[in-house]
């Protein structure tokens, strides 16, 4: 069987579709290209191949088992009748504390909820910038003869002009620096934390440094655009600009296939939010051993009707029933019974 025959065709049309979509915006947001930066064809090219890429991984993840059925029970329990005014009234708190501020991992960590802030809006404030420039759907123009006045362009819409030399100027030219600034500072914490945390030691992998590295490359190449420019008379700047690109261009092709893809699956935990309150609100399940409830009764008929087509079953032959109606205290108890037995007792 050819390789072909192994791609999602659905999935590769919406993958296309979202291209077609993209170059659009790129063709009329530049004002038919009028603006659009000849120079940045190469990140063009990196960010429709990484729109195409996760598109296709984001349909084919949506549709795994667990995927899907927790996409259809989140959807489900925010239309509940009755109760769509309150989990729309929700829904801003739960995109701030789960998106934006991500408490949930202050709770396990100051450290690690501090890294991941820096990082992130480090990334957002890039992606702000460089993708509107990318597009052509951001512009400056000089105004006036002095050459220190500039107008922010969107797309044919004028904005606000500010002098180059300013405090706002320098922000202005500077975010991308800013952001820079910011996600090394987080990777710098991941990587202290990675090094010298034995929890984390003990459950490194091989590519968990991969992201890490890809965040650095850019992070640094483009500050030494800066630094060429500013301190060095713009001495390297073609070659520092060549490798800046190419790092930038493999980052956005490494983000569908690496573990940068969970900031395009992390939203998806807002409707386990809502699936997790309504379960919280209807029948728990009672442990058949100890008889304490320890999960809701509509997560554990999911995760019995999920686990068989992932190809695990747990269901009991004697008796029938399954082993997951035990709670993981429980499960834990068995175990130790199962190992004394195993070995003729402990005492």
């Amino acid at each position: 069987m050819s390789q072909l025959a192994t791609i999602d065709r659905r999935a590769a049309t919406w993958g296309v579709l979202a291209v077609v979509v993209a170059l659009a915006i790129a063709v009329l947001g530049s004002g038919n290209l009028r603006w659009f930066d000849a120079a940045l064809v190469g990140y063009l090219f990196g960010t429709l191949f990484a729109i195409f890429a996760i598109v296709y991984r984001y349909l084919i993840w949506l549709r795994r088992p667990p995927t899907a059925r927790l996409n259809r029970r989140g959807w489900d329990a925010f239309r509940r009748p009755g109760q769509r005014a309150r989990n729309a009234g929700a829904l801003p708190g739960l995109v701030v504390t789960n998106l934006l501020v991500q408490s949930f991992i202050r709770s396990r960590s100051r450290s690690r909820w501090l890294a991941h802030q820096l990082v992130f809006w480090g990334c957002i404030l890039a992606g702000l910038v460089t993708f509107p420039l990318v597009f052509g759907l951001l512009h400056f123009e000089s105004v006036g003869q002095d050459g220190r006045e500039y107008r922010t362009v969107v797309g044919e819409v004028s904005t606000f002009s500010f002098d180059s030399r300013s405090v706002l100027g320098w922000i202005t030219f500077h975010l991308l620096d800013i952001s820079a600034v910011l996600v090394l500072a987080g990777v710098f914490i991941f990587l202290s934390r990675r090094l010298r945390d034995p929890g984390a030691l003990a459950t490194e992998r091989s590519n968990d440094f991969l992201a890490l590295a890809g965040l650095f490359a850019v992070s640094v190449t483009g500050l030494s655009l800066t630094a060429s420019n500013i301190w060095m008379e713009g001495r390297f700047y073609v070659f520092l600009n060549t490798v800046h690109a190419l790092t930038v261009i493999l980052g956005l092709m490494y983000i569908p296939f690496g573990k940068l893809f969970h900031i395009f699956q992390r939203p998806a935990n807002l409707g386990v939010a809502y699936y997790k309150r309504e379960g919280a609100e209807g029948a728990q399940q009672t442990c058949t051993r100890c008889g304490e409830d320890f999960a809701s009764a509509l997560q554990m008929t999911d995760l019995k009707e999920v686990l068989p087509q992932m190809g695990f079953d747990y269901s009991l032959a004697a008796g029938g029933g399954s082993y997951q109606d035990t709670c993981p205290m429980c499960r834990r108890k068995l175990v130790a019974l199962a190992q004394s037995r195993a070995v003729g007792g402990f005492g």
